[in-house]
């Protein structure tokens, strides 16, 4: 009697795990950070209203994601000496390090290749935004009408900031949860093994009882 009360219930609790993956969705748009230190914030403003100072290290992600604390991270090298080496300072000028991630396969369009990603450094007047240092290095960029970014160097062709089904997250955007509660799909596994266990150790004791 325990059993076929236990069944229907692992049943009812792997379907709920699997239904919290199925029904996530996400957007798929470019992302904006700005490098603190050795790791990459989500920036607070626009690359439009944006004004990074001389030395300073930004970076572009093209990725789906449901928010902001989801959104995947610029990948690759990221420092300022690095990507601004062999660009000289100048008087009336800044240099800000830009890093352009255009995302993986998994994350692209039907029927688009993201290209590889890439660094460049923007020598611009002091006062210029984020958005007007990466038009001086990755053309053609595209904007909605509501001046979000929608392209960097023309990618990807079409679309901007969509919504889409999220079947499964690739391994590196997947957020760091070490320090969030566990996950339903962990939940259920637990009840499972501690269901399973009850019924096997009733089983025991029933045929000891016999």
């Amino acid at each position: 009697m325990i059993r076929r009360a236990v069944l229907p219930l692992l049943v009812s609790l792997l379907l709920c795990a699997g239904a919290g993956q199925a029904q996530a969705t996400g957007y798929r748009y470019w992302s904006f950070w700005d490098r603190d230190g050795d790791r990459w914030v989500y920036a607070t403003q626009g690359p439009s209203t944006a004004r990074p100072s001389d030395g300073d290290v930004q970076g572009f992600r093209f990725a789906v994601s449901e928010d902001s604390a989801d959104a995947a991270r610029p990948r690759g090298r990221a420092d300022f000496e690095t990507i601004c080496a062999k660009t000289p300072a100048q008087d009336g000028k800044k240099r800000v390090a830009l890093l352009i991630d255009f995302g993986t396969t998994t994350d692209a369009s039907s029927g688009e290749t993201p290209p590889a990603p890439r660094t460049a450094c923007a020598q611009v007047s002091p006062d210029a935004t984020t958005a007007e240092a990466l038009a001086t290095v990755a053309k053609p960029l595209r904007y909605d009408t509501n001046a979000l970014l929608c392209a960097i160097s023309g990618y990807p062709e079409k679309g901007c900031g969509e919504q889409v089904a999220e079947k499964q997250k690739p391994s590196a955007q997947k957020k760091d949860t070490s320090d969030d509660g566990p996950s339903l799909g962990l939940v259920a596994g637990i009840t499972v093994v501690a269901l399973l266990g009850g019924a096997a150790i009733w089983q025991v004791r029933r045929r000891g009882q016999s």
